[in-house]
């Protein structure tokens, strides 16, 4: 299926609101650092983050506080969820979310 918000980038004439970034550098437990860099538009937002060595995209997700991204799966993998300066790693899996490591933000 395609999005609409593809279609309209496709048609000519259509001026789509420019995406926001910002960029956040995480500092984690045992001295692990999590770059971030967030992407919001008017259709949704999502994080890139750099986790052993390797870029990691998420979706933005419905949160009851604060910010959490995951990816739409009902297999394993990582969520990250925000709220204010800290954010906490988690690994997921179908039987749960176990936390991998919590972080404080340097913007």
């Amino acid at each position: 299926m395609i999005r609409p918000a593809l279609i309209a980038m496709l048609m000519p004439g259509v001026a789509l609101a420019a995406p926001e970034f910002q960029a956040v550098t995480y500092y984690c437990d045992r001295g692990v650092q999590v770059p971030a860099t967030y992407v919001n538009t008017p259709e949704g937002s999502l994080v890139v983050l750099m986790v052993d060595g390797r870029q990691i995209t998420l979706l933005g997700e419905q949160a009851a506080s604060g910010a959490r991204y995951g990816w739409p799966s009902d297999g394993s993998t990582y969520v990250w969820w925000t709220k204010g300066q800290e954010a906490t790693l988690y690994w997921k899996t179908p039987e749960g979310e176990n936390p991998i490591a919590t972080c404080l933000g340097d913007g």
